[in-house]
């Protein structure tokens, strides 16, 4: 028998893609899956493409109760903004936990302030495996913040050009595209399919997206977020402009990221930088010169790729970046560093493989 792990939230789009990843887990068994709203609704009513699997055929979802999740070896809590943190109130602190949702990911209570409307719950490890010392971080950790699709997307395009004094970390500018996944599972007009199909729209512009600070913090130079230890505030002034799209794709992120470029960077400067720091990475892939990334070649994966070039036009640093936002923007991501933090191969029960088309 494997590591027992539980899920909190696991009737929304990421609890989803977590049963479905954790259904073919090779070291991992599933415990309690928790849905407040629909405790007692068998999980293949509401998530049919796990029909057929022997243990989840079988089960239905239970309450949120923390009694029924603290006898787990390991917690993942996928929750609307603000649930988590109460939730962890209650759980027993040498419970392992990775939080899907963002009420832990920020180091500076002053940028949580400005973000987000309820009190600060304070900081946990932060869980972008790839970043310079993360995976050390997060092994050593029984709390783990797991990053935001379109973050993860701008930092591993961008962290390791900052990282390498190759671009400007005062003048980026990020525009990115989501499928309709990533704004959950809740019912809304604005997420019709009549609405989305054949259009892309603009949303939260102007500054007001909440993972704007994420972006900041992690790809700024000077990160010190990785373990927390208290308020973080950066010497380094890092200023993002952030731009989202609602893409009419089910699920999937590209993320279009520019920065102004050090000066006598080229091209090949670029892509060496990005080359040393994904070398040996499993799901981090530099494609070569000339092929641009796409959504579709990530869809089921836990992998992202990436490509950039200089535009001496503009003078500025251009890198792409395609995930899917479910897998390495949400439960991919999270079944990675639940691997480091339970001691087992990182890339168990993943894929760098997409299902395109």
């Amino acid at each position: 028998m494997g590591a027992r792990v539980a899920v909190a939230g696991a009737s929304g789009y990421a609890g989803g893609e977590l049963l479905r990843l954790l259904a073919g887990h090779p070291y991992l068994e599933i415990g309690p899956l928790a849905a407040q709203g629909s405790a007692g609704t068998s999980v293949t009513a509401v998530h049919p493409q796990l029909s057929g699997h022997p243990r989840l055929g079988e089960s239905s979802f239970v309450p949120t109760d923390p009694e029924l999740l603290a006898g787990a070896d390991l917690l993942f809590t996928a929750l609307p903004h603000g649930e988590s943190a109460k939730l962890a109130a209650r759980l027993p602190d040498c419970l392992k936990v990775v939080d899907l949702g963002a009420d832990f990911r920020l180091a500076d209570r002053h940028a949580w302030a400005r973000y987000y409307p309820t009190p600060y719950p304070g900081c946990w490890t932060y869980g972008l495996p790839e970043l310079p010392g993360a995976r050390g971080a997060i092994r050593a950790s029984a709390k783990v913040a797991a990053p935001g699709c379109y973050a993860t997307a701008a930092i591993l395009a961008l962290a390791p050009l900052l990282d390498a004094g190759l671009a400007e970390p005062s003048d980026i500018v990020i525009v990115a595209a989501s499928g309709a996944s990533g704004a959950g599972r809740s019912p809304r007009p604005d997420l019709l399919g009549s609405e989305v199909m054949g259009s892309m729209s603009a949303y939260q512009a102007g500054g007001a997206h909440r993972h704007i600070p994420e972006i900041e913090q992690a790809i700024n130079p000077e990160r010190t977020m990785l373990a927390p230890s208290g308020d973080s505030h950066s010497h380094s002034h890092v200023s993002v402009s952030f731009t989202p799209t609602l893409a009419p794709m089910p699920r999937g992120i590209l993320a279009t990221c520019t920065a102004r470029l050090a000066p006598g960077a080229e091209t090949a400067d670029l892509r060496d930088g990005l080359a040393k720091a994904y070398a040996g990475e499993p799901f981090v892939h530099l494609l070569p010169e000339g092929r641009w990334p796409g959504t579709g070649a990530t869809v089921g994966s836990n992998a992202a790729q990436l490509q950039a070039a200089a535009d001496s036009h503009a003078d500025r640093a251009v890198v792409v970046c395609a995930l899917d936002n479910l897998g390495k923007g949400a439960a991919g991501q999270a079944v990675q560093v639940a691997n480091l933090m339970l001691g087992l191969p990182e890339t168990a029960g993943l894929s760098s493989l997409g299902v395109a088309p």
